[in-house]
């Protein structure tokens, strides 16, 4: 399954008072594990950038200067996403602009969403947790991403950061594949073990480091936060 972690940044808010896309940025994940497969691209908007955005993300018109115009990237961004589901944060917004920026790039119609299926993480933050906050620097905080690096928004560092905290808010464990049976009992006893001899096997033993135990006990004290249930390796022993 591939999935494609996608963020923008533009002139303004509004994509219908004229604002356009300055920023891309795109992570690849393949069966829920990021690849180094990226897509990064600034694009030259042709008009003033609002300065409460600038604000936001940094850029300047001065640094768009040389980079192309959408109509010039379209392509090569279509074919990244190509066949996709798009993970977005607050997808509204940006298939909103990106829809529009296709539309003026002679694309006619064609919407993002009808061009990839989209997830909007917004949306299943606030089925998962009702009431709270959701930005992604909270859910960066709720799910222990580092984002210490967001001083300003960056749409490949947004994506890179988005695709942690989806990872970690959809980490339930996946289904076992038990080889298309419908009854994965119905086995048992039956199937053959394979020994391995370990006989004159010299077996190194590696011990973690400090610093590896205590990012091994701080990522079960996280999944202990978000267990509803509680988790066994917090309870005391009774035996």
């Amino acid at each position: 399954m591939r999935q494609v972690v996608l963020d923008t940044e533009t002139t303004g808010l509004d994509w219908e008072h004229g604002h356009r896309v300055i920023e891309i940025g795109c992570v690849e994940i393949v069966n829920r594990k990021q690849t180094s497969h990226t897509y990064h691209q600034y694009v030259r908007p042709n008009r003033e950038i609002d300065e409460a955005a600038q604000e936001i993300h940094g850029i300047s018109l001065e640094m768009l200067a040389d980079k192309p115009l959408f109509e010039e990237i379209a392509d090569d961004f279509l074919n990244f996403v190509d066949g996709s589901e798009l993970i977005i944060h607050n997808a509204a917004f940006d298939v909103g602009f990106l829809s529009n920026e296709l539309r003026l790039s002679g694309y006619g119609e064609k919407r993002m969403d009808q061009a990839c299926s989209v997830l909007d993480t917004l949306l299943l933050a606030r089925e998962m947790h009702p009431g709270q906050r959701n930005t992604l620097d909270a859910l960066c905080k709720r799910y222990s991403v580092d984002n210490t690096k967001r001083d300003l928004h960056g749409a490949l560092l947004d994506a890179r950061l988005l695709a942690d905290v989806y990872l970690m808010m959809t980490g339930g464990q996946a289904g076992l594949d038990w080889g298309g049976q419908a009854d994965p009992d119905a086995s048992i006893g039956s199937a053959e073990v394979d020994y391995i001899d370990r006989a004159g096997l010299d077996l190194p033993v590696l011990y973690p480091t400090d610093e590896e135990m205590q990012a091994h006990d701080a990522q079960l004290d996280m999944l202990a936060k978000h267990a509803s249930g509680g988790v066994l390796w917090r309870k005391p022993n009774n035996s």
